[in-house]
């Protein structure tokens, strides 16, 4: 780099150029959506073979290689709009000494050396120097420019001090734009997909280390950017997205997608989009780690049949990697899934997706866009429910979606299945016996309840205000105690409230609850059928003992044929059904008890 680059250079083609990666990507996603949401939707309803199951299979692989292309097309895009920031910022620098050099009449010569008037008093006959120079170890040394400062204090030329400066702040640009250039230069190297036509897990893999490179790279750049509130309200969280330019949103989510995918109270579609590519980044690194996880130790330990410590504390590690990577199989194939029959669905959105936790894994997953939904139920899961075990509660969720779209033609619906906490990983003890079962105590409930709060509030943010939508929030078994802690703790934003298998709420009366009088719901099979109410009052989550189902709790007590703890959501069942007329405010329709 030197000074007739930096001066002739243009940064406007890098950010054209960043222009042109980021409508790459957004011609990328557009197409995985076409992919996932139209072109298979209608293979289905008109093929049936052998065949069309195998182009459905290599059209899905298809729709990740557009996805994966979205995702590394805006890396690039960010990575040059970051090139064209650092350039920019040293290209104005050398500007800014120019206009200072021709404001004093001093002549900024082609190698960036400053010439500058002689002076009138002569020594020996001749004018002081003239021209003033510098190079990037003097621009840049605190004892060099000391030095020069001390020679201008006596340098009969007044001009020398101030060319001298304006020539360090020349060099000192020119070294900042060749720093730039080669921090970048290796990085934008590095955005270089293999040159096969599948996506691996490898490939997933290198984009998590891409997006470290970016970001560390782009650290002046993000600096320009604003950052999201810390610990923000919802209302906060959408005020600070709607106040960034669309560069500065996809900059800020191709380097952030897991902050973004988490950030209550911005659009639906944001979340989802960042979220499948932490997903996509997280399933990567388990499946590798499980590619070279190491061979199975020593079994058993002589001359017993016990296993070897060694070979529990292996199992348990495999088992925590394969019970993850099935969660996240499942996850992938309801967002993957749209079609006739009963998977006749709207598009799924990943409102959230995590691995870490207690309760091994976290996951926020829509039937529909709630951003647009006239009716919205959020449906809490309860002990023992994890991302290994994801499948049934992502299957609740799409029967509440179905029953509920069945009864409200013309309007929209969405159902979200919530698994946002660390759930109890053991039963009540009439369930299983456990001295010191986890579910017993309300302490899951009291941690996970501000979580449910500020989700809820993010939900009715997006979705534009408290009358945007009509919202169930449904609590199952412990789920239930999440419920009712939340709108002890909070306001609940949401107008019924619908509880399963309750072992109590935390509260004695349904008026304690944070909605109108009326729209508390209960449910629970016979004592024979469902255990966990008479579990709750035996540990007393509810108080003075009082589970929803009891009448002097004051709910509305829903008929049910569920046959155990976990047949609420049965197709076709008149307990799926009246969580159905809950959810769409049609109310007269619910089937109650006398």
């Amino acid at each position: 780099m030197d000074y007739a680059t930096l001066k002739s250079l243009k940064p406007s083609e890098f950010t054209d150029a960043a222009d042109g990666y980021r409508a790459t990507s957004d011609m990328a996603g557009k197409a995985k959506e076409h992919i996932e949401n139209e072109i298979t939707v209608g293979m289905r309803q008109s093929l049936e073979s052998k065949a069309a199951t195998t182009a459905d299979s290599q059209l899905r692989k298809l729709a990740q290689n557009f996805h994966y292309t979205q995702v590394e097309c805006g890396l690039i895009s960010t990575a040059l709009n970051g090139l064209a920031h650092d350039l920019e910022a040293a290209q104005k620098k050398l500007k800014d000494a120019v206009t200072d050099a021709q404001s004093k009449n001093f002549t900024v010569e082609a190698d960036g050396s400053v010439s500058y008037p002689a002076a009138e008093m002569k020594t020996d006959g001749k004018a002081p120097g003239d021209s003033a120079s510098s190079s990037p170890s003097t621009a840049g040394s605190d004892m060099a420019q000391a030095l020069q400062r001390q020679a201008a204090s006596v340098d009969p030329n007044p001009n020398y001090g101030p060319a001298q400066e304006i020539a360090n702040r020349i060099s000192a640009a020119i070294q900042e734009a060749a720093e730039a250039d080669a921090k970048w230069a290796p990085k934008l190297r590095a955005l270089k997909a293999d040159d096969d036509l599948q996506v691996s897990y490898k490939d997933w893999a290198n984009v998590q280390k891409d997006t470290r490179g970016v970001l560390k790279g782009a650290d002046t750049y993000m600096d320009s950017i604003k950052e999201p509130p810390k610990n923000g309200s919802p209302k906060e969280n959408a005020e600070w997205w709607k106040g960034l330019s669309q560069d500065e949103r996809e900059g800020y989510a191709t380097l952030h997608p897991a902050s973004i995918g988490a950030l209550d109270g911005i659009p639906s579609d944001v979340r989802d989009t960042a979220n499948r590519t932490v997903l996509a980044e997280q399933r990567a690194k388990y499946e590798l780690a499980l590619q070279s996880f190491p061979p199975m130790p020593q079994k058993y330990q002589p001359p017993t049949s016990g296993y070897t410590i060694a070979y529990m504390e292996w199992a348990e590690k495999r088992e925590r990697l394969t019970s993850a990577i099935r969660g996240m199989e499942v996850v992938q194939e309801r967002l993957d899934r749209r079609g006739p029959g009963q998977d006749q669905l709207p598009p799924a959105y990943l409102l959230g997706f995590d691995t870490k936790g207690e309760g091994d894994g976290r996951v926020i997953i829509a039937n529909g866009n709630p951003d647009t939904a006239d009716h919205t139920a959020i449906y809490v899961p309860g002990t023992g429910s994890d991302l290994a075990g994801i499948r049934g509660d992502i299957e609740r969720g799409e029967r509440l979606w179905a029953a509920s779209d069945a009864k409200a033609p013309g309007q929209s619906v969405s159902t979200i299945t919530w698994l946002d906490y660390d759930t109890p990983r053991s039963a009540i003890p009439v369930l299983d016996g456990d001295l010191a079962p986890q579910a017993a105590f309300p302490q899951y409930a009291e941690d996970a309840a501000p979580r449910l709060n500020q989700f809820l509030e993010g939900t009715q943010e997006a979705q534009g205000g408290y009358s945007s939508s009509h919202t169930t929030v449904i609590g199952h078994s412990y789920g239930s105690t999440v419920v009712g802690e939340a709108s002890k703790q909070g306001d609940l934003a949401a107008e019924d409230i619908v509880v399963a298998g309750s072992p109590g709420m935390q509260v004695r009366h349904a008026n304690d609850l944070d909605v109108d009088q009326g729209h508390v719901w209960a449910m629970a099979g016979s004592s024979s059928k469902d255990q966990v109410p008479v579990g709750g009052k035996i540990v007393g989550l509810g108080e003075d003992w009082t589970v929803p189902t009891d009448p002097k709790f004051g709910a509305h007590i829903m008929e049910t044929d569920s046959e155990d703890h976990s047949g609420y959501w049965q197709p076709g069942s008149t307990s799926l059904r009246n969580q159905a007329a809950v959810i769409t405010g049609e109310y007269g329709e619910v089937k109650q008890l006398d």
